[in-house]
């Protein structure tokens, strides 16, 4: 990597501070190199309002008044020979008050595990990769007409060991990557990885935005992971957090005596309700630090894509703020210009240097154009997640069969705007933690069978609404309790008949979907989609088409979100002629009742449902149907 040599060092801090040098980890933080026939390392760090900044570290006892660092443009630096990889150090600011304290680095690419916090000195340079096949067909398998089906992951509770202990980065790599592969999704979403120093945060409270968290192993042993998650053919998402960052100490809150990475201004620059800073959108530095740090992980890690977090409270000055509190831009609106400018620039950027990057927005707002072109006015991100979708279905599936009735709206509303956006459908961490239960647990039913049968026909609806799709940990099996991140996943649960038949049916399920184009070929067009029996509110039944871009190839998807089965029901088809079953959530085999249709069903010139030909066909209780339209041949 490019370091802050003399001869291009204004050249990289014009850029710096222009807000447009989106490598800035190049030259920042420390580097090991050559200088004068000597190897050293070299510190650079961004702080412009200390008094003085010093190198402290176990190589000096952490007294750095023998290494003081030297000042030009606002970055201080320091080369000092003899040290090497491995080194643990942070920088002594002395603040224009004659503080002094211990920051770690902000560009730090490895960092002490909890409760250390100290910056560890690393080369990122010589893993040698093994997924150039990947990056050579990533075009296939990262683009809106190609299925996405994400495993979402926090890896610290995936699986424990025996004693309590973590999985390393190299033992995931083996067990959770064959795991995911098998099951047919294309990509692993890793909860934060950054460096953070709160368990409890899962990772969304960060203090070092370059070092991949030590708790599962070292930079290097997380290359392997993502290298071998390629070689199995999958993509890598990671949530990311710009946001806002913790107040620790060590971290980025007032780095240099004064409000530096986030607002100075007190009700901009903290989110009260998550006690923690927000970044200064405003301050070009902020912005060369926060591109970089997303490129960095395509750069360094070969991340496929970035879930960006919490953006609703980038784009809007007043998230969860009281009445009281709330303050207005320069045009008298609430929303952050600075924050919206900021996501522009970050996907412009991306996509300019890696145009099938995944750029996903966690969004709780109805901001328009989320996933429009930037060019065009939007934010430019390529996805959103739909949660809209998630919370109404979600809330249906609580209600008990009487408080159903006429309730399908929250099914269905969904439909009404499903092409505004790009979308992921998900079921995420934040909707089985806390106390609100799993997805099982939510599912209304007077037994198991029910609250099982009820799961798997939501499955089936979500895989067959328009929009890609999320799936968190544990939910591919019935996960009982809520998700408790200090913890393994309910493993046990396997030993029962309920629950393996259940993940089976997932299973099936994931790779009946990679399979059928019209499940995700025009997710993002209307002609893509066309209900059936839209009228009806009260029956439980949602029915409708799903196409791909060849005419021939549909589905019919019909889910019955009562107990109650019907025979002989006439359902409406646009296309006369054959059609077979080709997916049924109440196999016995699933745990279902067993209500299939396996002949062959003929249609009829039949007028039904507002469609000119009709099926009869058996429907099972609480469950789903599949129908593949077979063409004539000839």
């Amino acid at each position: 990597m490019a370091t802050l040599a003399s001869e291009t060092s204004s050249d990289v801090l014009y850029l710096l501070h222009e807000g447009t040098q989106y490598q800035s980890y190049h030259f920042l933080g420390s580097h090991v190199e050559e200088r004068s026939g000597q190897m050293g390392v070299n510190f650079a760090v961004w702080a412009p309002n200390a008094k003085q900044v010093n190198v402290s570290g176990s190589f000096n006892g952490w007294d750095g008044s023998n290494h003081q660092m030297s000042l030009a443009d606002g970055v201080w630096t320091l080369f000092i020979p003899e040290l090497g990889e491995g080194t643990l150090y942070k920088y002594e600011i002395v603040t224009l008050d004659d503080e002094c304290y211990l920051k770690s680095d902000p560009y730090a690419f490895h960092s002490e595990l909890r409760p250390g916090t100290a910056s560890i000195v690393t080369s990122l340079e010589g893993y040698e990769w093994q997924d150039k096949q990947w990056l050579a067909n990533n075009t296939s398998n990262q683009f809106l007409q190609q299925p996405l089906l994400i495993y979402e992951v926090h890896l610290g509770s995936w699986k424990r060991k025996e004693d309590g202990g973590f999985y390393s980065y190299v033992e995931l790599a083996d067990e959770l990557v064959d795991y995911v592969h098998e099951r047919g999704y294309t990509h692993i979403e890793l909860m934060p990885l950054e460096e953070h120093p709160l368990d409890a945060s899962w990772g969304y409270q960060v203090t070092s935005y370059f070092s991949v968290t030590s708790r599962f192993g070292s930079p290097k042993d997380f290359m392997y992971f993502v290298d071998r998650c390629h070689q199995k053919g999958i993509g890598v998402i990671m949530d990311w957090v710009p946001a806002h960052f913790c107040k620790d100490a060590h971290g980025l809150t007032r780095f240099d005596g004064t409000p530096l990475y986030e607002y100075a201004d007190s009700r901009k620059g903290e989110h009260p309700t998550w006690g923690t800073q927000v970044f200064d959108y405003a301050k070009p530095e902020v912005l060369s630090f926060l591109i970089s740090n997303a490129l960095f992980w395509m750069d360094v890690y070969h991340i496929d894509g970035l879930r960006v977090d919490a953006v609703y409270s980038i784009l809007t000055l007043n998230f969860d703020r009281e009445d009281e509190d709330r303050i207005v831009n320069e045009q008298g609106g609430d929303e952050n210009l600075e924050g919206i400018a900021f996501l522009q620039k970050l996907n412009a950027v991306v996509f300019s240097r890696y145009p099938n990057a995944l750029m996903m927005a966690e969004d709780t707002s109805s901001y328009p154009g989320v996933t429009a072109p930037v060019e065009n006015g939007g934010l430019g991100f390529n996805y959103k997640w739909n949660l809209g979708f998630t919370w109404n279905t979600l809330a249906y599936m609580k209600k008990n069969q009487e408080e159903r009735c006429s309730q399908e709206d929250q099914l269905t509303n969904s439909l009404l705007n499903a092409w505004d956006e790009n979308y992921i459908i998900p079921y995420a961490h934040d909707e089985v933690v806390h106390s609100s239960k799993s997805l099982l647990g939510k599912m209304s039913g007077d037994d198991n069978w029910q609250r099982f049968a009820n799961l798997r026909v939501l499955y089936i609806y979500m895989m067959g609404h328009p929009g890609k799709k999320l799936l968190f940990m544990g939910n591919e099996f019935g996960q009982i309790d809520d998700w408790n991140s200090e913890a393994s996943l309910e493993w046990d649960l396997l030993k029962f008949e309920e629950h393996q038949q259940f993940e089976h049916f997932v299973k099936n399920m994931n790779h009946f979907y990679i399979a059928e184009r019209a499940l995700w070929e025009l997710d993002y067009e209307p002609s893509g989609f066309e209900p059936i029996n839209a009228e009806d509110k009260s029956d439980g039944l949602v029915s409708f088409i799903r196409k791909a871009e060849n005419s021939d190839e549909q589905l019919v998807i019909l889910c019955n979100f009562k107990p109650e089965a019907h025979e002989g029901y006439r359902l409406g088809v646009m296309r006369p002629g054959r059609y077979q079953e080709v997916f049924n959530s109440d196999k016995q085999e699933y745990g279902g009742s067993g209500v299939t249709n396996d002949s062959t069903l003929v249609s009829e010139e039949w007028t039904c449902q507002d469609c000119p030909h009709s099926l009869t066909i058996s429907i099972p209780p609480l469950a789903a149907i599949v129908l593949k339209y077979i063409p004539s041949e000839g």
